[in-house]
């Protein structure tokens, strides 16, 4: 895919791999819908990559709001045109320090389910009738190694990260030969606030940096080879290249 004067709607872009990939993705020439919930940050990436000379917007809603994603979609089909690819990057962990799943509320359940799955899944069928139309779009779900790996105390997180790598695999099992292509990509372990929440003690050197990884993306969004249904690693395919 040639990413230049595509359109892309970002979601959980006002920081972390949400604002390295914007930042990567209009360098690369590409129209942006910017997705958060935190105005203040976000008005800042869209400003930077202004500044830089990029085509970027703010759309300030909550993914995991159900009242929210039409108005998302709406407002990025109005800035940017008919959304091309659409990058469900925002997720959230849940209350920390993270509990065990003994200790874990069933009300905190529904919220992580609500940004991390439910709020994807709405926001796909919200935008993928106009793909289907045009015979054209990607759809990637950022996932999380604790999608496949059992690790204690990420229950909430790991489960909504495995229901959200299987229902990208149903997508495109549904939609073969459409030419709307759904895609997994696990970024692997990053510098960014969300990891630092989970894991305050970690060496912040042993982990990647959102824009090296942003920069993986990219490359990844660009190549057509890549088969519907896929699910990929950044580290793997930076390795590989």
């Amino acid at each position: 895919m040639d990413i230049r004067g595509t359109s892309i709607l970002i979601t959980g872009a006002s920081r972390g791999l949400g604002a390295a990939l914007a930042h990567s993705l209009a360098r690369r020439g590409a129209r942006l819908a910017l997705v958060a919930r935190d105005e203040v940050r976000l008005a800042a990436v869209v400003e930077a990559i202004r500044a830089d000379g990029g085509d970027a917007h703010a759309i300030v809603a909550d993914v995991g709001d159900k009242h929210a994603v039409y108005a998302i979609a709406g407002s990025a089909a109005a800035l940017v045109g008919d959304v091309d690819v659409v990058v469900h990057n925002a997720s959230t962990l849940g209350p920390t320090p993270l509990p065990l799943l003994a200790d874990t509320a069933c009300e905190d359940l529904e919220d992580v389910l609500a940004v991390n799955v439910v709020g994807p899944f709405r926001l796909t069928k919200a935008l993928v009738g106009s793909m289907l139309l045009r015979g054209r779009g990607l759809v990637v779900h950022v996932s999380s190694d604790a999608a496949t790996s059992a690790y204690p105390r990420w229950g909430a997180y790991g489960a909504s990260k495995a229901a959200l790598d299987h229902l990208a695999r149903i997508w495109a099992a549904e939609l073969e030969g459409t030419g709307v292509r759904f895609v997994g990509i696990d970024p692997g372990e990053m510098d960014t606030d969300m990891h630092a929440a989970a894991m305050p003690d970690a060496d912040r050197a042993s982990l990647a940096l959102p824009e090296t990884v942003a920069e993986a993306i990219s490359a990844m969004l660009e190549d057509d080879t890549v088969p519907s249904g896929a699910r990929l690693e950044a580290s793997a395919w930076e390795a590989t290249r």
